[in-house]
């Protein structure tokens, strides 16, 4: 028997229905070793000798592989065509030789492009060794993200409070997306005039020409800069008489963009289906590993990770028939196309991403996809087939009119183009990140040189001109790969490591720095700028190319390296915090401190006008502060700039007046956050109405509406069922909540103060008065009868809201249930979904290969998968109706790898639940906590415990803060 060792279990699956019986297909589930998070993973003591690590849930995998070797004939290595695919095999292989379990048997190494039959087939009949390059390009690469993530990290902890990570990528990234920022705001409007006159032909077709020239001088964009000298040249054209001055018609042609390599997939995927880098390539991965079509798995694109835009010939041909087939044979070219990659070292697996089988149509396969595979797939297909495709040939036609004001000569100009042969257009035009006006996009009248035009009317517009528009992901994507920063592979992982950490935030498809990660972009630039320079860290990706060549030597780089990286994290470790803020202060000077209107100083305090504003680190991050502290104690936030009138007062933006009283009402900004206020207090013992802000509403969000709504808090919102009294709604110390008589409960993150109706309100306060609520599970709240098959079902306050229990059954109400109109018919729904193994509110992703559902739930505290009373909470990276069930498996694996849970042996369901009620008032209680866990994971259910194992008596609560 043959071991074949790939990365995952659903590519294990596939192959080995290609492979047979002489074959074990088995799954490492990824990389097998890491560089432990401590001091030392890396020595350049001693010639960077690296110490890797095995976590549990790897040594598990390990143990069954090394297993299986063991008694192998032979062992396969083949996991993915790239670096991170040559790495597994060499630590799968390393890990092999430390068990001894290899002795002489023969290891080879196989790649493959593609998860179909021939293409597996192929490659097992070309095996090779290990390619050490690759191995040591990818060792230098994680050698230095060691040493830039673990040295500088530490820096950024220290002398910038509220700083998370750094790292060697992640920071250039970060500073494109702040430099830009910057360019932004030191951005000077200008304003400008364009001149467009409405004429028409003499067959008296219209169309629009615009100023281009006068007196024999050009007239650019820019060149008419004020209102009266365009209305001088408004007038003059009024007057003029307009001919034809000559006419050009080219014909051009528009050539298809070639096949996606990992950078333009992202991009395009961005731009059309809204998609963000790490959601596409997790997506991709799925439709390379493989996809139930009626019963066969079948990879349907090759592997989503290169910088290739070759094709095989096989599937050029292939791709040529489909469009015979479904466009004609016009659209065929006389010759295929062959494109070649721009990067400099394109390098790993060197084909495009393609469809495995061109004849495998979108709409063929759509019914076997998720939404998102489906509509993934069909922009994969869809570019390899325009790629093949004729060009689009169109004629672009040119227009000079000459207009003879008096003795003034103006030159006009219009432009028109049309498509002749719509070409590769007919299937797929690639998106555009800024769409521009397009000028020449419409179709001219017919015209003849000398011919005289008639005058509908001359226009003159003001434009200004707009700064750079922020990055999408897909033009960040663009951008990094131009500069050559980092790997294509990496981006998606990049980019969310930024969002994560709260450096850049998402808003309308822009990417936009927060504060954090101007202030720490500001940090490296002026202590680091070496090493978040844009030439130094493409010059680095050029030397791990080199690597991967067998060019260079590994060591030697990591050794230039960090002889000068290792001075500079000295250095900084000695900086004084006085230096740290004055360099601060001058790379943000233009975001910080914005120019004023009236040109005084703009550092100049508002509050005592003698002390000057600079950049103060206290325990929470930085913040700005007056120099003449303590005297003066005038601080503000680095997001509120300042930006307000002459007189205004610091940290207080006035709303408007309550229509009631006329009292000023204003937005300010407080020790403990952003709140509202009427009126000033006339002395010390006043106290004005205040409110504060609810956590779903921003204080840019903030109107006089809706702070007079605040004001008028706590509101009426519904009448108690059973006494009639009201259900109030409001905000206090500890949040929003609403209230009946002396009965308080929280709302959720979910609820807004403002606009929770009285079906919710009366179901949190009925919760709360039967017991339940945060803190504590209550009894029986109202019972519906008995379920078909025996045994009454009842409706509980539990922990977290209310749920149905039926014997040892409890579901959890899905999200908007009414508890008024809940019917019996409804509740035996509920609980058979329940005991069946669905999740009331989400959704069952499949079985775990141990046995039993596993299933993606909405908690309390964030969206969570679950098994066997295993609970792992999602990324951010990932969302309950994308992740798919072997995500779901290595998050369980990671869970339980950790020490936050063990699975636990389910006992035989009986047939019927017990119609007994159950007399202690400890089994009521279990019940109610196992209800709970449809709302929030927890940790598995244990038996009391000696003492020794505290780990068994943590709350709820704190499994809920553990990184996953």
């Amino acid at each position: 028997m043959d071991v074949v060792i790939v990365e995952s279990p659903a590519k294990a699956k596939t192959i080995n229905k290609y492979l047979g019986k002489n074959y074990e297909v088995i799954a490492s589930f990824g990389h097998v070793r890491d560089l432990p998070a401590k001091d030392g993973s890396v020595d350049p003591e001693a010639d960077f000798k690296m110490l890797w690590e095995t976590d549990a849930k790897a040594a598990k995998r390990l143990a069954e592989i090394a297993a299986l070797v063991k008694d192998a004939d032979r062992v396969v290595l083949a996991t993915d065509p790239d670096r991170e695919g040559e790495a597994i095999s060499w630590h799968v292989l390393e890990v092999l030789r430390n068990k001894k379990v290899l002795k002489d048997k023969p290891v080879q190494r196989v790649v493959f492009n593609a998860i179909t039959k021939d293409s597996i087939l192929e490659a097992m009949r070309h095996p090779r060794e290990i390619d050490q390059s690759l191995v040591e390009a990818y060792l230098a690469r994680r050698a230095l993200d060691y040493l830039v993530g673990f040295n500088l990290s530490p820096v950024l902890w220290r002398k910038l409070p509220g700083a998370k990570s750094a790292g060697r990528v992640q920071s250039v990234a970060l500073r494109l997306v702040c430099d830009r920022e910057l360019e932004i705001e030191k951005f000077v409007t200008r304003e400008y005039w364009s001149l467009v006159a409405h004429l028409r032909t003499a067959k008296d077709a219209p169309f629009l020409a615009r100023l281009v020239g006068a007196d024999g001088k050009k007239i650019q964009r820019l060149d008419i800069g004020a209102g009266a000298e365009a209305e001088a040249f408004k007038a003059a054209l009024e007057t003029a008489a307009f001919t034809v001055k000559s006419v050009e018609a080219k014909p051009a042609r528009r050539n298809p963009s070639a096949p996606f390599t990992t950078s333009t997939l992202q991009q395009e995927a961005s731009r059309k289906l809204g998609m963000a880098p790490e959601t596409t390539m997790r997506v991709a991965q799925k439709l390379y590993e493989g996809v139930d079509l009626g019963g066969e798995t079948v990879g349907l694109i090759t592997y989503m990770r290169t910088d290739g835009v070759d094709v095989a010939p096989e599937a050029i041909s292939a791709t040529r028939a489909v469009i015979g087939a479904e466009f004609g044979k016009n659209y065929v070219p006389d010759v295929p196309r062959k494109y070649t990659v721009k990067a400099k070292n394109a390098q790993e697996a060197h084909e495009a991403i393609r469809p495995t089988d061109s004849a495998r149509l979108p709409k063929d396969v759509a019914q076997f996809l998720q939404t998102d595979q489906a509509r993934l797939y069909e922009l994969i297909w869809t570019r390899l087939v325009a790629s093949q495709m004729e060009s689009a040939l169109l004629e672009r036609t040119t227009v000079d009119i000459e207009a003879k004001a008096g003795a003034r000569t103006l030159d006009l100009r219009a432009t028109g183009q049309v498509v002749r042969f719509d070409g590769f257009l007919k299937l797929y035009q690639e998106g555009r990140d800024d769409e521009a006006e397009d000028e020449e996009s419409g179709r001219l009248p017919a015209m003849s040189e000398g011919e005289s035009c008639k005058k509908d009317s001359i226009e003159a517009t003001q434009h200004f001109t707009e700064p750079p528009p922020r990055y999408t992901e897909a033009t960040l994507v663009k951008r990094m790969e131009e500069l050559s920063i980092g790997r294509p592979s990496t981006y998606a992982s990049t980019l969310a490591v930024l969002r994560e950490r709260d450096y850049v935030k998402l808003e309308k498809k822009r990417l936009i720095p927060e504060d954090k990660g101007r202030l720490v972009t500001a940090f490296l630039e002026g202590f680091f700028g070496r090493y978040v320079g844009y030439d130094f860290t493409a010059d680095l990706e050029g030397q791990l190319d080199r690597i991967s060549n067998a060019e260079i030597d590994w060591k030697q780089v990591l050794r230039d390296f960090w002889g000068d990286f290792s001075l500079a994290v000295g250095g900084a470790m000695e900086l004084r915090t006085t230096d740290i803020l004055e360099n601060l202060n001058e790379l943000l000077g233009p975001h910080i401190f914005p120019e004023k209107a009236d040109g005084s100083s703009p550092r100049a305090c508002p509050a005592c006008a003698a002390g000057q504003l600079s950049l103060k680190l206290g325990k929470f991050g930085a913040f700005i502060g007056c120099s003449n502290y303590p005297e003066c104690k005038f601080t503000r936030t680095l997001s509120d700039r300042g930006e307000q009138g002459e007189g205004a007062r610091p940290g207080v933006k006035v709303l408007g007046e309550n229509p009631d009283n006329g009292l000023e009402i204003t937005l300010r900004d407080g020790r403990f956050g952003a709140y509202v206020q009427e009126g000033e207090p006339a002395t010390k013992e006043d106290k004005p109405r205040r409110s504060s802000l609810p956590a779903t509403l921003k204080p840019d969000d903030v109107t006089l509406d809706k702070a007079l709504t605040l004001l008028s808090l706590p509101r009426e919102v519904a009448r108690h069922p059973d006494t009639g009294e009201a259900i109030l709604a409001g905000i206090g110390r500890y949040g929003s909540y609403v209230q009946h008589k002396k009965t308080y409960a929280n709302l959720s993150k979910d609820d807004d103060v403002l606009e929770i109706g009285g079906n919710r309100a009366i179901d949190l306060i009925m919760t709360k008065e039967a017991g339940g609520g945060r803190g504590k599970a209550g009894g029986e709240m109202k019972t519906f009868g008995d379920h078909p098959q025996g045994g009454a079902i009842a409706l509980k306050a539990g922990r977290f809201g209310p749920y149905l229990a039926w014997g040892k059954v409890n579901a959890t109400l899905p999200k908007g249930t009414d508890l008024q109109t809940l019917t019996l018919e409804d509740a035996v729904k509920i609980v058979d979904a329940k005991a069946a193994g669905a999740p009331s509110d989400g959704r069952l992703l499949g079985e775990h290969p141990d046995g039993g559902p596993i299933a993606a739930r909405p908690g309390r505290f964030g969206a969570y998968v679950s098994w066997n009373k295993v609970n792992a909470t999602l990324p951010k990276s990932m969302t309950l109706e994308t992740i798919t069930l072997e995500e779901a498996i290595r998050l369980i694996e990671d869970r339980i790898a950790s020490g936050g849970g063990k699975p636990v042996k389910k006992k035989a369901a009986a047939k019927k639940p017990a119609a007994k009620k159950a007399t202690a008032k400890k089994a009521e209680n279990a019940e109610a906590d196992e209800a709970e866990t449809d709302e929030k994971p927890k940790k598995p259910a244990v038996k009391k415990a000696p003492a020794k194992k505290p780990a068994a008596k943590k709350k709820i609560e704190d499994s809920d803060d553990t990184p996953f």
